[in-house]
């Protein structure tokens, strides 16, 4: 069973800056790609950010020049850098891994973003 375990989030003024980090109980290699997801109250969960195991990202349109996912190897870690936040970013954020036909989640982590 993969564990994932988000941290990073927070309350930060609009304009500021979190960074996320995932850490995966296994190593990352096992996974052809992870992914940064949200769910804002009263909406759909959304893809924010995907990286590859080879290293090719792609983000949401809402989030594209503003976010960065990256992932240490060695330390079996996916981030999220999350830069000029807005009040919409504000969200529960969630790690993904599918892996076959599973599809592990971290439990979230709560970033709040104050105009």
């Amino acid at each position: 069973q993969v564990q994932l375990v988000e941290s990073g989030g927070g309350l930060v003024q609009a304009g500021g800056s979190l960074r996320l980090s995932c850490v995966a109980s296994e190593s990352i290699f096992r996974f052809n790609a992870m992914g940064w997801y949200r769910q804002a109250p009263g909406k759909q969960r959304e893809l924010v950010a995907k990286i590859t195991s080879g290293g090719s990202t792609s983000y949401a349109d809402s989030v594209k020049g503003r976010f960065t996912i990256s992932r240490d190897n060695a330390k079996n870690t996916v981030y999220l850098q999350m830069n000029s936040l807005k009040p919409e970013d504000t969200a529960v954020y969630y790690c993904n891994a599918p892996l076959r036909a599973a599809d592990y989640w971290g439990q979230g982590t709560q970033v709040t973003v104050s105009s």
